[in-house]
């Protein structure tokens, strides 16, 4: 972790507070003065600040079930961000795990544990996440069989890996978009890549939803958002 973000969830300064200091010469790191904001620093260095050692404070995990119209940013773009639903002390410090479009609602994480995310979004961790997606037409016999063996999205130069896709079994009657609906398995996350792949096949994503990340099943209502319990971070670390 650098210095400066250190400094930052250790104490109740602000970011430009925690630059200051550290370039002033008011933070050791191991008795050593460290006036390098970008310095890295591990969980066994002693870090002083002005004489005291500081302590950070522990790692908050959180589940976002994302409302559409929303983006997932720490900054109010096009669309308000994901973040202005949290009443949550030191906000600034949380970042996004596994962002979604505007228009894609469902699963999002949260957290201030950036090594956590990172090992969850690398594309070497293989972390399935599902979606339910709703079509702008049937799809044609043989698309699921092409979505196992990888697809080639146009623009790149290595297939997709192997991917799941499951028609889902629900009553028709009140809902007159059940049957162009599907769930897609992906373990891995490029750029749009669920509304690629069903391009690639000649089809339109109309509604995409994320449903799940790992073993982790969104369980809340669009727009609110809980902890997670500690063996639900234990299964997302890699």
């Amino acid at each position: 972790m650098r210095l400066d973000k250190f400094v930052l969830r250790s104490t109740q300064l602000s970011k430009p507070s925690v630059i200051s200091c550290i370039e002033s010469g008011e933070v050791r790191v191991n008795q050593d003065v460290i006036t390098d904001a970008r310095y890295q620093v591990h969980e066994n260095n002693y870090i002083e600040y002005q004489g005291k050692q500081l302590v950070p404070r522990p790692f908050r995990y959180l589940m976002f079930n994302k409302p559409v119209d929303t983006i997932c940013s720490n900054v109010d773009g096009d669309y308000p961000s994901i973040l202005n639903y949290l009443e949550i002390e030191n906000k600034d410090e949380l970042h996004i795990a596994g962002r979604l479009d505007a228009d894609t609602t469902g699963l999002v994480l949260i957290t201030d544990d950036g090594r956590w995310s990172f090992n969850i979004m690398k594309p070497e961790t293989h972390c399935e996440k599902t979606y339910r997606v709703t079509l702008a037409k049937p799809l044609i016999e043989g698309v699921a069989q092409r979505f196992s063996e990888g697809l080639l999205l146009q623009g790149e130069s290595k297939p997709t890996l192997p991917a799941k896709l499951e028609h889902i079994e629900v009553d028709s009657t009140h809902d007159s978009t059940a049957e162009l609906q599907v769930l897609l398995t992906i373990s891995e996350g490029r750029y749009h890549q669920v509304k690629r792949m069903f391009f690639t096949v000649g089809n339109k994503v109309r509604q995409l939803h994320r449903e799940n990340i790992g073993n982790l099943t969104v369980d809340i209502p669009a727009g609110t958002w809980r902890y997670l319990t500690i063996d639900e971070v234990r299964s997302l670390t890699y």
